[in-house]
């Protein structure tokens, strides 16, 4: 896929950040395809921004394992494999559930009433089969359970883990059938929250999971 230079100009306070988002969505929705290189003049021309912080943009994604950085031939996209996600997924699985289970210890009345509210925004964004919009709520629901588990370390190891393996989880989401259950497995997720049932909601957690990764070795499968 071509990318077009369109001017998104970033601004600087957060210059760092969006960077590292914006480039992150790219390669998510497949304008930064598996096994291209990324072309940072055309990215600097895009984004108003120069080469170098640019460049720490893509250390942080190589960090990540979204991109290669070759010495004199710059960074480029990286291959999602069966081997990584069948070794990445069991441990997300097990920090997702942990979260789960934690979660329904401290979090708030609050916090459950911001839930629900995503919750009812992603399932109009599925009614009207809008994948971006479904997508980005669907994470920022996992982040906010994530996040009600009040544990820093569990945070950082499950958002490492979980932005290696984000493009192939959009990707394998656009099978209707899959998106379906998908869908059916977070109502379960949101009434186990509810009701604050931490066992119940760590495993409805890792069985999500585990369906995802067999979607995603279904999507790669069809691929080869």
């Amino acid at each position: 896929m071509i990318l077009e230079a369109q001017t998104q100009t970033i601004a600087r306070k957060s210059l760092h950040h969006e960077l590292v988002d914006r480039i992150q969505l790219l390669i998510i929705h497949a304008e930064l395809a598996p096994g291209i290189k990324v072309p940072e003049k055309l990215l600097c021309e895009r984004f108003g921004v120069s080469r170098t912080p640019l460049r720490e943009a893509l250390k942080v994604l190589a960090s990540a394992g979204l991109v290669r950085l070759e010495p004199n031939r710059g960074a480029w996209v990286t291959q999602v494999t069966q081997d990584e996600v069948e070794e990445v997924f069991p441990v997300l699985g097990a920090l997702e559930a942990l979260s789960g289970e934690l979660a329904c210890k401290h979090i708030t009345d609050a916090e459950i009433n911001e839930v629900s509210a995503l919750h009812d925004q992603m399932m109009g964004s599925y009614e009207s089969r809008d994948l971006d919009a479904y997508f980005n709520l669907n994470q920022k629901i996992h982040r906010a359970i994530l996040l009600a588990a009040r544990n820093s370390t569990l945070t950082s190891s499950c958002e490492t883990l979980s932005l290696r393996m984000q493009r192939a989880r959009y990707m394998a989401n656009m099978n209707e059938d899959r998106w379906y259950e998908a869908v059916q497995e977070h109502e379960k997720i949101l009434k186990c929250l509810v009701q604050r049932d931490g066992p119940k909601l760590a495993v409805t957690l890792l069985t999500h999971m585990d369906a995802k990764r067999a979607s995603v070795i279904r999507w790669l499968q069809t691929r080869e």
